[in-house]
């Protein structure tokens, strides 16, 4: 199959675009929502709970690991068996993770039911972005990935919104209530529409030795890990923003919970606007070209918000803005990193989804523990951690995919 959008393979789907981007955007969002949606509830936890800050941060990192390593299992058994009976799969476990978090009586078994939920919910975003690669090719993937993004962006402007509200009227358990019916939610539209994508024809033999040779080809793949790592670098900095501004907006800043769900969502809005932008000019610029500048934004926004956090310069604004500019990029880097790594993979579409879905998290958990070993009143760990990431993705895509493709023409 050519990479090129001109030459992109025919859907095979009866579903029209329009509903079939909104039926992926839909399996896209659970890790933005489960995520998102609980944040402006954690001190509340604390006390509800009686645990302390780090106990509660484990109920993240506890969700972070489900989700991050079942994508694992996913993508190969994905290959093998199709997508769509692993998707369904997937939102039944995020069901049962849901209630058992509503119901849990103390923060051990809060961690236990989050750890499920994310095994769970990682299923759906995994089948997503292998069903567009079984459908499309390289700048077209680019362009459906920009409109999932733009879709799924209102997860995450939304999710804190919502769950700020829930707490003026509600308790905490409210949110684990809401997302169970969000799962169900999800489970009827991909029960009735979401189609296969992949003919049984193009599916591999399903052992764990097939497993094990594709994770190596895709491990000894210089540009595959290019571009994942440096979308991975910038979504663990991008976690560490998850992690990080509710106790530096709400307990630093003395924000109340509803307003950190404002500030959270207006960096959505700008990752929304650059997915749009993305969407409409990449199959005119091209993929690798449009990764380039959103990797250049996000280098700016880390940049300033180090000068601001190190300084205390400007208040909530010194932080907000450089976050905004940085979190934006991210609507441009995903979508263009993730068509770049898939490209030259089509047979094992879900084993390259995986992979490049789950390093970011690993990423994302070590940014975590940092972030807690060097916590304090301030917002600097957050930001100097972000900036090293930041960095060092910018880095390793010149490094792994822009000086390769050099050495390759010129050769």
């Amino acid at each position: 199959m050519n990479n090129q959008s001109s030459a992109a393979a025919r859907p095979a789907t009866a579903l029209p675009f329009p509903v079939l981007a909104a039926v992926l955007g839909l399996m896209s969002m659970f890790g933005a929502i489960s995520i998102d949606m609980y944040l402006p509830a954690l001190p509340a936890m604390e006390a509800a709970l009686r645990a302390d800050p780090a106990a509660i941060q484990l109920t993240l990192g506890g969700f972070l690991v489900g989700f991050g390593l079942a994508q694992l299992v996913y993508g190969p058994v994905s290959d093998s068996l199709g997508r769509r009976p692993v998707a369904l799969g997937g939102i039944l476990l995020y069901l049962v993770g849901s209630i058992l978090c509503a119901t849990a009586g103390s923060v051990e078994t809060l961690i236990l039911a989050r750890l499920l939920q994310g095994i769970g919910a990682s299923a759906g975003p995994v089948m997503a972005r292998a069903m567009v690669r079984d459908l499309y090719g390289r700048d077209q993937s680019a362009r459906m990935y920009s409109i999932l993004m733009l879709l799924m962006g209102a997860a995450p402007m939304a999710a804190p919104v919502v769950g700020g509200q829930l707490l003026i009227f509600f308790d905490w358990r409210a949110i684990f209530w809401t997302l169970t019916g969000f799962g169900i939610l999800c489970l009827i539209v991909a029960f009735t529409l979401a189609p296969e994508t992949l003919a049984r024809d193009r599916r591999s033999q399903g052992t764990l030795r097939v497993a094990l040779h594709h994770y190596r080809e895709l491990i000894r793949s210089r540009p595959f890990l290019g571009y994942c790592l440096s979308a991975g670098c910038l979504y663990a900095a991008m976690f560490t923003y998850i992690a990080g501004t509710p106790h530096v907006y709400i307990t630093v800043m003395g924000i109340s919970p509803q307003t950190f769900g404002f500030l959270f969502g207006g960096n959505v809005v700008g990752m929304m606007i650059l997915s749009a932008v993305n969407s409409r000019v990449v199959t005119r610029v091209g993929s690798d070209r449009m990764l380039g500048y959103g990797l250049m934004l996000t280098l700016v926004g880390a940049s300033l918000l180090l000068v601001t956090a190190s300084f205390n310069l400007f208040g909530v604004a010194g932080i907000a803005v450089p976050l905004f500019i940085m979190l934006a990029a991210l609507g441009m880097v995903g979508a263009n990193s993730m068509a770049g790594a898939l490209a030259a993979y089509p047979h094992m579409a879900g084993a390259a989804a995986a992979l490049g879905g789950v390093l970011p998290f690993i990423l994302g958990m070590g940014a975590g523990v940092l972030l807690g070993l060097f916590h304090d009143a301030s917002a600097r760990p957050m930001a100097y951690i972000m900036f090293a990431l930041v960095l060092t993705g910018f880095g390793t895509h010149r490094w792994l995919v822009v000086a390769a493709k050099k050495k390759a023409a010129a050769a």
